[in-house]
Order: C-alpha cells, then structure tokens, then sequence
C-alpha cells in the first residue's frame, strides 16, 4: 500500500516519534488517574469517615475543574509557549497528586482533587496541540492513533490498574504511582519537545474574561447536572435541573459573544466549528465520547454486581477490551488511507454496537471466554471510531487555530463522555425495581442504541483518505 507524503514523514520522524512519547508518557497519569479514583469511592468513604453523598465531590470536583481549565489552554499555550505550559500543568498534577495522598479527611482530598483536575484539564487539550504542532500541521490518522493511546486505553486500563493497587496497596497509592510516571514524562518533555517560545505580539495578548466567565461555568454547570441525574431520581429534580438549565443558558451566552464580529479572540474559537472538518468531527467525537463511556460505565458494575466478581477480577476481565483498542492503532491508520474516514468510522460504531449486543443478553452465568472474545472486539470498535474524526478535526484549520481546534474536540468529547454515562446511569437506576438482570440488559440496549445513532453524524465527516481530498 502507497503512503502518502505526511504519512511517510510522520511515521519516519525520529523527532516527532520521541516528541510524541513525552506527550503519552507525561499524559499517560493523568488519563489513568481518573478512571482509577473512581473505583476508590467506597473504601475512600469508609477510611475518611465519609458519607458517600460528600466523598462523590473526590471525582465530580475533578470533573468540573477539569471542564474549567480546558477553555484558558488555548490563551496559556499563545502567552507563554506550549512546552512550558505542558510542564506547568504536569508539575501542578504531581504536586497535586502527593497531597491527595497526604489527605486526612475528605474535605482536603476533595480540595486537592481540584487541583488534580485543573492540571488534567490543561494535560489533555495540550497532548493533542503539542503533538500537531510537532508535526509541523500535518496530521495524519497514524499520529492521532498514538498520541489518542492513553485517552483509548485510560478507561479500560484504569479499573484494571486500580483493582490491583486496592487489592494490595493502600489508596495513597492510586496518588503516588503518579510520581515516578510524571517525572520522567517532564525529563522527556525537556528533552525532545520543541522549543516555542511565544511570539512578542503573541505574549502580549489579553485572555477573554468575558467568553471564559461564560463558558467555564457553562461546562460546569452541564457536566454537574448531568453527573447528578442519576443520583436524584430525574431530569426534574433541582440539583439536575438548576445546574443544568444555567450550563445552557450560559453557554449559550457564550455562543452568542463568540460569534460576534468584533470578538478578535475569543477564549474558544468556536466560528471554525462553521468548517465542515471540524463541525463533523466534534459531533462524532460527542458521540463517540458517550458510546465508549456509556458501556464503560456498565461494563464493571456487569461484572461486579450481576456476577459477584471482585473490583480486581472486574478490571482484570476488561483486559481484552484494552488489547483490541490497542490492536487498533495498529491498522486505522492504513484503513482510513485505503477506505476513507467516514466509512472507517461508520464501520467502527456498527462495529461497537454489534458487540455490545451480547452484554444486552447475558446473565450472570454468561460464559466469560465469550464475553472475553466480544471484548476484544468491541476494543478493536471503540478503538477505531475515535482516530478518523481527530484526525479529519485538523484538515482545514490554519496553524494558528490548531489550539482551538483541539478544545472544541476536546470539549465537545467530555460533554459527550458525561451524556452517555448520565443517560446509561438513570435507566440502570430506573429498571432496578425490575430486577437486576432486566436493569442491566435495558441499560445495555440504551449504549447499543448510543453507539448506533453515532452513525448519523459519522455520515457528515469527508470522506476523502487521509491526506488526499478533504
């Protein structure tokens, strides 16, 4: 198979393949660090003497700060250059991490979750920004494939990483395994990232207080009202409803400054979302942040709760699913080249609900090599849906705007992490008075349905190969 021009330059560079492994092992804590937390809940409760209704704010304020640092990246990375910032934001996560492990009641940990959550927030907007610019622009389904690894395999590897540490180790260390990940991901980005220093004019520009006192409130109030849902009993319920309703309001708001003519820069640029390229590849990438959430949300508590299986047993069963998102990367690339992005990425989704399909029938006896194996490729699904749309994201934006880019992708595939869960969430709580096995059957057909209405917008991306017509 011929490769383009940008393909061959990106897989031969020895400079950018270095650049890109500091951006994954620098970012790689981060991802995993929020998922693991997640299944610390419970025993975080008990050993700080916590209710759980309180302890919950360890992973929700992590979110919302989080959505609160994505939109000042873009402004941070122009004012003083993205190197130093991604180096900022990975000292602010480490020096966060060692607190978190030095807690001593829940409100402290809740405290510097925050801080876990503003570094996180600048992490994973800049790993994709850094690894474009290093590339000069040219984007390619290869480099997306690698520098997307550890937002792929975070979800899946995370529970897994996080049973053995709970199994064995005491909380703390879900914080301090971050420590040793993070200094030598700062070691390599001093080395091998580029220099980039911010030009004068560049450095001198003011960050839009108006546009991010709408929209970091907006994106709060959104993920807020939705992580609520499930836990209220509905839609209708103020703590839903109030946060909910704001976020919209706000965002709206937002919209409407960002729009305007004579916004010269606003904190998101969200006129470029009028580009075919990146309008379409922010709606798959909502869509397909809620399928892969929504089952991964499902997935564990199957395992957990249907079947009895151990917080360890359950992450070490998701393993499958992790070496088929893994497998992907491996031969997306070369797909999208031979059939375009838009068929690669329809196939994906069809490819996820399919194997989904089997978690909608099985019970508690289910056997697991079956499951094992439907695993593997909804991995391989999941895995591959996300690649096309990040890299059809890029085709038409200037250099210049790469940064805004990446957080209208970025955001649009949180918000939509967070739908998904929400939606999944409430109709497994819904259905439990029904008895488990129809609640769990139900929730699954609701991420199937998820994971085939994705298609719908999958249809608008270009459906010219990587690095030929767009």
């Amino acid at each position: 198979m011929t490769e383009t021009r940008a393909e061959a330059e990106t897989r031969l560079s020895p400079q950018l393949r270095m650049a890109v492994v500091a951006l994954i092992v620098g970012g790689i804590a981060a991802i995993l660090d929020s998922t693991m937390v997640t299944l610390a809940i419970h025993t975080l409760a008990v050993d700080l003497h916590s209710s759980a209704d309180t302890i919950q704010w360890v992973t929700t304020g992590f979110l919302l700060a989080m959505a609160v640092a994505i939109p000042v990246t873009g402004w941070a990375e122009r004012r003083w250059g993205g190197k130093r910032v991604w180096m900022a934001a990975l000292l602010l996560f480490v020096v966060a991490s060692v607190l978190c492990a030095t807690s001593w009641n829940d409100a402290s940990l809740i405290g510097f979750r925050v801080l876990q959550g503003l570094g996180a927030g600048l992490i994973f907007p800049l790993m994709q920004t850094l690894a474009v610019r290093a590339a000069g622009g040219r984007v390619s389904s290869r480099l997306m494939a690698t520098v997307s690894l550890p937002i792929a395999l975070g979800p899946i590897l995370g529970p897994v990483i996080g049973g053995v540490i709970l199994n064995w180790l005491s909380w703390r260390w879900l914080f301090l395994v971050n420590v040793p990940v993070i200094a030598v991901g700062l070691l390599l980005a001093w080395r091998f990232l580029p220099k980039d220093r911010p030009e004068s004019s560049d450095g001198r520009q003011s960050l839009d207080w108006v546009g991010l006192a709408l929209l970091a409130p907006a994106l709060a109030g959104i993920l807020l009202g939705l992580s609520q849902l499930s836990e209220v009993g509905g839609i209708g319920h103020p703590a839903v409803l109030v946060p909910l309703v704001a976020g919209i309001v706000l965002l709206v708001a937002f919209v409407l400054w960002a729009s305007r003519s004579g916004a010269r820069q606003p904190i998101v640029d969200i006129r470029l979302l009028r580009l075919r390229s990146l309008g379409s590849a922010s709606t798959v990438l909502f869509t397909a942040g809620a399928t892969m959430y929504a089952a991964m949300f499902l997935l564990p508590l199957y395992f957990q709760q249907l079947r009895g299986d151990s917080v360890l047993d359950a992450g070490l069963l998701l393993i499958p699913q992790g070496i088929g998102a893994l497998a992907s990367r491996f031969v997306v690339g070369a797909l999208v080249e031979r059939f375009g992005s838009r068929a690669v990425t329809i196939v994906s989704f069809l490819l996820t609900a399919a194997a989904t399909v089997p978690f909608a029938l099985a019970g508690p006896h289910t056997s697991l090599w079956w499951l094992s194996v439907v695993l593997l490729v909804r991995g391989l699904g999941i895995g591959a849906a996300l690649i096309p749309a990040m890299s059809v994201a890029y085709q038409d934006i200037p250099p210049a705007d790469i940064p805004h880019a990446t957080m209208n992708t970025r955001i649009t595939q949180q918000v939509g992490a967070s739908f998904g869960t929400a939606i999944v969430a409430v109709v497994l709580q819904s259905l439990l008075g029904q008895g488990a096995i129809g609640a769990f059957h139900g929730a699954f057909w609701w991420a199937i349905g998820i994971a085939v209405v994705a298609v719908i917008p999958a249809i608008a991306l270009p459906s010219g190969r990587s690095g030929g017509d767009r």
